[in-house]
């Protein structure tokens, strides 16, 4: 009897090792990097779908004071990543707002600040937010200190990611880790579609919901997790025009250029947009600072003829019995 199943256990077991062998070796994390992107790999019908961490080979570099007219914001962002940096107690951000207004720039120029002092960014796509649990379990013995970027967020009612994110920024059953936070962007300030009919339910009808109100809380539980709200708010043309002549100096590399010229080209180029955020003014300045490095460079230095030296005086030997001075006047002559 044992035998018999020893023999089975020993087919079961080599039959396992035969499958493993067919399976793709999932490359090992290279934490060498700054900056990371959640990729999924299918590994086969046995293996289903596993995730790795991809570095990012260059990552998109932003400063801080390149960012402007958005001071309080990035004043709040710079101290609660701070915080979480020196080991300090730091929320989880939602920044939300109007669109091109500096959002995922102001969380990127965080890298930039922080990443010599142990920062790492893990970018994860929206349908990859129910991987957020193994991402956690994968960081949570490293030393760094990692921020889930998750860029542009949007959720449909029923999206399985709504949830995954909800235990990950609660904790679930087991306790948040410590050494994660999420910093989320979007043009939605719920994350949820809000849905003019959600009124009407609110109605108390014979075949309506009992407590509507509980549809609505539903929906806004998400946002309420992140401790940290950052509003942002569209320009006005001042801080547009500010904006777009900040990067034609920096891209540029040139303080000095025709300002009436500057000025009529950045407002035709937002009114031909339909619009003056930051995204647009930046575009405007990668256009006009292209062209005045062209200019600059077909400008040539005026041609200077050479130089003719003059003749020297031709030397008189002076006669034979005459003075001094009668020699010079006769080589003034010549």
């Amino acid at each position: 009897m044992f035998s018999k199943l020893e023999k089975v256990a020993a087919k079961v077991e080599a039959l396992v090792g035969k499958i493993d062998a067919l399976l793709p070796v999932l490359p090992e994390n290279d934490w060498s990097s700054v900056a990371y992107r959640w990729q999924r790999i299918d590994v086969g019908a046995f293996g289903g779908a596993r995730g790795v961490l991809r570095p990012v080979l260059q990552p998109h570099v932003i400063r801080a004071d390149d960012l402007h007219d958005i001071d309080e914001q990035k004043e709040r962002l710079l101290a609660n990543t701070k915080q979480y940096v020196e080991g300090r107690t730091a929320n989880n951000v939602l920044l939300t707002g109007a669109r091109g207004t500096g959002k995922s720039s102001l969380v990127k120029a965080m890298l930039h600040r922080f990443s010599n002092r142990g920062l790492r960014l893990i970018e994860v796509d929206r349908a990859d937010l129910i991987d957020l649990p193994a991402i956690a379990e994968m960081v949570a013995a490293r030393p760094e200190k990692f921020i889930v970027f998750a860029d542009d967020l949007s959720f449909e009612v029923g999206d399985p990611a709504y949830k995954a994110l909800k235990s990950v920024l609660d904790g679930g059953v087991s306790a948040p880790t410590e050494n994660m936070l999420v910093y989320a962007t979007s043009n939605r300030r719920h994350l949820m579609p809000e849905c003019l009919s959600e009124n009407a339910e609110a109605v108390h009808t014979e075949n309506g919901e009992i407590h509507p109100g509980e549809t609505t809380e539903e929906k806004i539980s998400l946002s309420e997790r992140f401790g940290l709200w950052l509003s942002f708010y569209p320009f006005d043309q001042a801080q547009y025009l500010d904006i777009a002549h900040h990067w034609v100096v920096v891209l540029a590399d040139r303080a000095k250029f025709d300002q009436a010229v500057f000025r009529k080209a950045a407002l035709l180029w937002a009114l031909e947009r339909g619009g003056r955020s930051g995204r647009i003014a930046y575009q405007f300045a990668r256009d006009f600072a292209g062209q005045l490095v062209a200019q600059s460079k077909s400008i040539k230095k005026p041609h200077r003829q050479p130089r003719v030296p003059r003749a020297a005086p031709a030397m008189v030997s002076p006669k034979r019995g005459s003075s001094p001075a009668k020699a010079k006047r006769a080589r003034a002559k010549t």
